[in-house]
């Protein structure tokens, strides 16, 4: 603790007294308006109850890009545009159902995955092989052939940022269905990507590999994963009714609902602040991401509140498309490349509503030494930590084609897979004070890099 002290000591005095104390006022200034005027949670609770899930291709996302657009013009953007981009347009269908064929039916608690194919109307019939491991599919090939494959691999409990977590564990949603019909298997259950107590099931998108059938693939509740997997180890013949509607239909037209204040000093040089607009379809998206989006749209508010002129432009970008597809990201970066935009700074925030704790960044090690001297002023606000590594899927590629410095808002991670891609991501899980919090941090830092640029 006193190491740490002495630490953010030096770094307080790092920077010039009279600068600290205006810098100070400044983000207090921000804070106030955001804590006593702050419509992040008026917004959100418009965008989540009036508006709800919001999948790309769907009813629900015209109707969010309409409320982005009237909520930036509402908040003080000087200029509100769409920027059109070709979406997927996956649809579930109708109901998902599953259950153990056993001689008192056992209903299992499904969601089929983003971009999978549907069983159709009358469903499948098959046995059941556990597999926890990649290595074990391969060392089983042969045993595959005409059955489910159940991959149950959980999320890995020592792992104390759970975004590490997902990170290893996803890959059995995205590839996993792929690599089952290499070897003839007619669908794939995967275990939900969280470390819930509940059995509320996780969606998520996954991709086909073109090589293989295209199997129908669905997740499972962790509590009935859990008897699954014990049913198939006590050594029982094990199969399950599966039935899903899912079908990809072509691509449609989405778009990114951009807004807008123009710097006074260096205007072609952007600074992006975003998250994405849609969400999956079994719930409201209140975390994943309306919360990002409102942060976002807060922070632009609340400098306009607050009197405050950027020497550089600040654009708020709701993404379109992350969820499945990334399309709305990949159109503003290409766009952005083929106008020659000089893009100079983004920061996302797409890791849900909760206290914030710290900002990832991908910067240089001279960049990230210089914010490093921002630390004490975030730290009255909750954020402990400036580290290197970070930033967002929607502006991961504006770094790979522009090479622009990102950041990522890294609240705390640890109730997040609790709700994410889940029926309880609703805006009751939301504290209006924690999602408050993040705004004003993301405000101060894109208030610190405006000013003393990187």
């Amino acid at each position: 603790m006193m190491h740490r002290m002495f630490v953010l000591y030096l770094l307080t005095f790092s920077l010039p007294a009279l600068a600290r104390q205006e810098d100070s006022l400044q983000i207090r200034a921000i804070a106030d308006e955001i804590l006593e005027h702050g419509r992040a949670y008026e917004n959100l609770r418009v965008l989540t109850k009036q508006v709800g899930a919001r999948l790309s291709g769907s009813a629900g996302m015209y109707k969010a890009e309409a409320w982005g657009k009237k909520t930036l013009e509402q908040d003080g953007a000087d200029k509100v545009w769409l920027q059109e981009c070709k979406v997927p347009h996956w649809v579930r269908g109708g109901k998902d159902e599953a259950y153990i064929a056993a001689t008192r039916k056992i209903n299992l608690d499904i969601l089929a995955l983003g971009n999978s194919m549907g069983t159709g109307p009358k469903g499948i019939k098959a046995p059941v092989i556990l597999i926890n491991s990649f290595d074990e599919l391969e060392l089983r090939k042969d045993e595959v052939k005409g059955k489910i494959v159940f991959y149950n691999y959980k999320f890995n409990n020592k792992l104390v940022k759970t975004f590490a977590a997902y990170a290893d564990a996803g890959k059995y949603r995205s590839q996993g269905p792929s690599r089952a019909a290499k070897y003839g298997a007619v669908a794939v259950l995967v275990r939900s990507m969280s470390n819930a107590a509940d059995n509320n099931p996780h969606t998520g998108g996954m991709n086909y590999n073109d090589s293989f059938p295209k199997i129908p693939a669905a997740a499972v509740g962790l509590r009935d994963a859990n008897i699954l997997a014990q049913l198939i180890t006590d050594k029982r013949d094990v199969s399950v009714y599966l039935k899903t509607l899912a079908k990809m239909l072509p691509d449609t037209i989405g778009h990114n609902v951009i807004g807008e204040l123009k710097g006074s000093e260096f205007p072609d040089q952007i600074i992006t602040i975003g998250g994405h607009l849609d969400s999956w379809d079994p719930a409201e998206g209140a975390h994943d991401d309306g919360a990002g989006c409102v942060q976002s749209i807060e922070v632009l508010r609340a400098l306009k509140a607050i009197g405050y002129k950027p020497k550089r432009t600040i654009r708020i970008v709701l993404f379109a498309n992350e969820e499945n597809g990334l399309r709305g990201g990949t159109k503003y970066a290409e766009e952005a490349k083929a106008k020659g935009e000089q893009h100079y700074f983004a920061l996302e925030s797409d890791a849900g509503g909760f206290t914030p704790r710290g900002f990832g960044f991908t910067v240089s090690d001279e960049q990230l030494t210089k914010i490093r001297q921002w630390l004490p002023l975030f730290t009255p606000y909750g954020v402990f930590e400036l580290s290197q590594g970070g930033g967002g899927a929607d502006i991961g590629p504006l770094n790979r084609t522009l090479k622009t410095p990102l950041a990522g808002l890294q609240p705390d991670s640890q109730r997040y897979f609790d709700i994410h891609h889940a029926r309880n991501d609703v805006f009751e899980a939301v504290n209006k004070r924690e999602l408050e919090l993040g705004a004003i941090n993301m405000a101060a830092l894109i208030y610190l890099v405006d000013k003393y640029g990187l």
